[in-house]
């Protein structure tokens, strides 16, 4: 045990800064260090870390209750690339207008298909469930 004196002395004859490292220790610990290079490394250690973080994309799809067969087949193309080039989930929206809001077995059918149709690629993140005019299920790539 150094009297705080002593610790400042010794670190300005070393050119370098007296930090407080454990302040609830009783007593408290500091240590002799350079803080500008410290405070560096820290922020260098912060950024590698994101860097390695994986990013989790969410693509979305718009489709309407009374869609013709062409346009679904077209639709569900582009979910199987997103699940399964891109590695992303997938927000697949059924969009009511008007007095369609009435008919939401069509848009939970229509949900039901695309699960349906991507049972071997995909599983159902998030069941669907409406949000206000919108018919809302989150599917995800299977691992």
């Amino acid at each position: 045990m150094v009297s705080i004196d002593e610790a400042l002395r010794r670190a300005e004859e070393e050119g370098l800064d007296l930090v407080e490292v454990a302040p609830n220790a009783n007593p408290p610990v500091c240590r002799i260090m350079d803080y500008g290079k410290y405070k560096y490394e820290q922020k260098k250690k912060l950024q590698q870390a994101k860097k390695k973080q994986a990013q989790v994309q969410v693509k979305e799809i718009k489709l309407r209750p009374k869609i013709e067969e062409h346009d679904f087949q077209f639709k569900l193309k582009h979910i199987k690339r997103f699940l399964s080039e891109d590695k992303a989930r997938v927000k697949v929206m059924i969009w009511f207008r008007g007095r369609e809001v009435v008919h939401k077995d069509l848009g939970r059918a229509i949900l039901d298909r695309i699960v349906e149709e991507l049972k071997d690629i995909a599983k159902v993140d998030r069941a669907p469930q409406m949000e206000g005019r919108h018919m809302v299920m989150f599917l995800a790539p299977k691992s």
